[in-house]
């Protein structure tokens, strides 16, 4: 997460304008170490700071003076926003203590009138959450990077991306409807992005709420008509739900996008079969083949999609049964046991009263049920 204003900026507007108090005698060794780090990034200023800060908390009155802890804050979450690999060798609770100190400051009386302090503070919280969740994330324990998120998204709820951290580490622990809330809080913008409502589908697929998933992928499509990956998943889902109706008027641009992608081709191979526009069928199922000559149900479609053919009322009857056993008999080389093509041979050679090929047919249909 970046800031909008770098640490250095930030603390010399802090100690040169903000700060009321600035001119205690008891904090210029805060400011100083603070002003020197602004100047060397040399994080023993920092470590001084601190130091020094810790130092003003002596008394129990010393602890609830917001102007001394509102010090403190800021020199710890500097440390915290600066010394990602912990080089100061700050305590395992340090982040948690540093939220505890800021929770406990904003909620003073006079807290607004150290709103930029307390602001600043706010900011480098949530990106030591959002750092720690990360750091889980890459260990696989999406429980702890979940809790990290939650805490960067008290202190940011209005950093939309932390939605997407939720989301994931919901998603990776199957968590799936809390992952749709928070995909839900991402997409209902006109602005949102594209791997958002592709990852929303996906989550609402798996709940197995493809309707749901479907309204996400047409939304997408609507504010982004060019992407192909929505594309392709509405395609997929219609595909799924053998909804050929639906998915026809989606085949000229999806084979477009994938002229040369044989799963693609298949795919608007059979929509066309299924809804009886058996020319086009057949012109792709023969660029499926040439795509993927190893593919056997393309074959096997072919093949049954000419013995449908002989069954019109045409004049081409003869050279379509002789076109489905051609490629019938090749689905049959490439894969021996299946029955479905066996069945298909029978019909078709029972049809052109072939009976030495009828015969070897049924003689291996009998070792299904021998």
């Amino acid at each position: 997460m970046k800031h909008s204003r770098k640490i250095g900026l930030l603390v010399l507007a802090l100690f040169t304008t903000s700060f009321a108090f600035a001119q205690k005698e008891a904090l210029k060794v805060v400011v100083n170490n603070l002003a020197f780090y602004k100047q060397k990034n040399d994080l023993k200023f920092l470590a001084n700071a601190k130091k020094s800060a810790d130092s003003l908390i002596v008394t129990r009155s010393d602890s609830s003076d917001i102007e001394k802890n509102v010090y403190r804050l800021i020199v710890n979450s500097s440390i915290l926003y600066t010394d990602s690999l912990n080089k100061l060798n700050q305590p395992e609770g340090f982040l948690d203590q540093t939220a505890n100190l800021y929770d406990k400051m904003s909620a003073k009386q006079k807290a607004y009138q150290y709103q930029s302090e307390l602001d600043y503070s706010r900011r480098c919280l949530t990106n030591a959450y959002i750092r720690k969740g990360f750091f889980f994330t890459l260990n696989g324990d999406f429980a702890k990077a979940s809790t990290s998120f939650q805490q960067a998204k008290k202190y940011s709820p209005d950093f939309k991306s932390i939605n997407s951290y939720i989301a994931f580490a919901s998603n990776k622990q199957g968590k799936l409807q809390d992952a749709a809330k928070y995909y839900g809080n991402l997409i209902n913008t006109d602005s949102t992005k594209i791997e958002y409502l592709e990852a929303a589908a996906s989550v609402y697929k798996s709940m197995g709420d493809t309707a749901k998933a479907l309204q996400v992928i047409k939304k997408g499509r609507k504010l982004l008509p060019a992407d192909k990956q929505l594309l392709q998943d509405e395609a997929n889902i219609y595909n799924n739900k053998r909804d050929y109706k639906s998915l026809e008027p989606l085949l000229g641009e999806l084979i477009d996008n994938n002229s040369n992608n044989a799963d693609v081709t298949f795919v608007a191979a059979n929509c066309y079969d299924h809804l009886n526009e058996y020319d086009k069928a057949e012109s792709l199922y023969l660029r499926t083949i040439e795509l993927n000559g190893a593919a056997y149900e393309p074959v096997l479609n072919l093949g049954l999609l000419y013995f449908k053919k002989s069954t019109l009322k045409n004049n081409d009857n003869e050279k379509n049964i002789t076109s489905a056993i051609l490629w019938l008999e090749k689905a049959n080389e490439m894969l021996p046991g299946d029955k479905k093509c066996l069945e298909l041979l029978q019909l078709a050679y029972t049809k052109t009263g072939n009976q030495n090929q009828l015969k070897r047919i049924n003689d291996k249909l009998e070792q299904f049920t021998n």
